[in-house]
């Protein structure tokens, strides 16, 4: 994944020679993949998200991390917008979900203290066939440093249905570092479009049950709690 300030972008894109921004290129951030997926600008779609939860003030500085487009191709199943005040303290993150049916939305929660981040929120998009809408995420996380931690909880008051963990170690942000990460890991998106599908299969295969998809949730801002 890329961490990257939003109001940095085009300048990083343009002192490196295998990274684009809405150009196409080895590997590359799009805004019309994140967003409001028409090809404004990310930081417009985030000061919006914040706007309509009177959180403007952590709008000075936004991180975004995500997986970028890998020769054109993307896909991300959950990306971030770290929020920060003119003042340097972490107020917000953004949870940006997609499923593979083209839904997306955004989990805007607060950020309360200092240390491990935790959230939750109501389940509000379709995720998987084999999920039905019930339940809720409680999310654990760190904020962008030498190493970021994400936990994800799934799940009812009396049933944990699913967690899901991710930990990244940071590493500069250079031609000769990103080209040395995609030798270890070549296609990284299209790997994880696979695995989803491959997971899917199994289950399906021993028998779980199948939920219709819903109708498509497209730029819908959820708004949950911190603590």
């Amino acid at each position: 994944m890329l961490a990257v300030d939003l109001d940095r972008i085009d300048e990083i894109a343009a002192a490196s020679r295998v990274f684009s921004h809405n150009k196409p290129g080895l590997i590359a951030i799009a805004d019309r993949d994140h967003g409001f997926r028409d090809g404004r600008p990310l930081r417009a779609f985030v000061e919006d998200a914040l706007a309509q939860q009177n959180m403007q003030a952590f709008s000075a500085r936004i991180i975004f991390i995500t997986i970028p487009r890998l020769l054109g191709y993307a896909f991300n199943p959950i990306s971030f917008y770290y929020c920060y005040d003119a003042e340097g303290r972490l107020g917000a993150v953004l949870h940006q979900v997609k499923n593979t049916f083209g839904g997306q939305a955004g989990y805007l929660l607060p950020v309360h203290g200092e240390g491990v981040i935790r959230q939750s929120a109501l389940k509000r998009m379709y995720v998987s066939p084999f999920f039905d809408m019930r339940g809720g995420y409680r999310f654990a996380l760190s904020p962008p440093a030498e190493k970021l931690t994400v936990s994800i909880q799934y799940g009812e008051a009396e049933q944990k249905r699913m967690t899901a963990t991710m930990v990244l170690n940071a590493r500069p942000f250079t031609d000769a570092s990103v080209l040395r990460l995609l030798a270890q890991m070549p296609f990284a998106p299209m790997k994880v479009m696979m695995a989803i599908h491959w997971q899917a299969l199994k289950l399906y295969l021993r028998g779980a049950k199948f939920h219709p998809v819903p109708p498509i949730n497209r730029e819908t801002i959820i708004a949950g709690e911190g603590k």
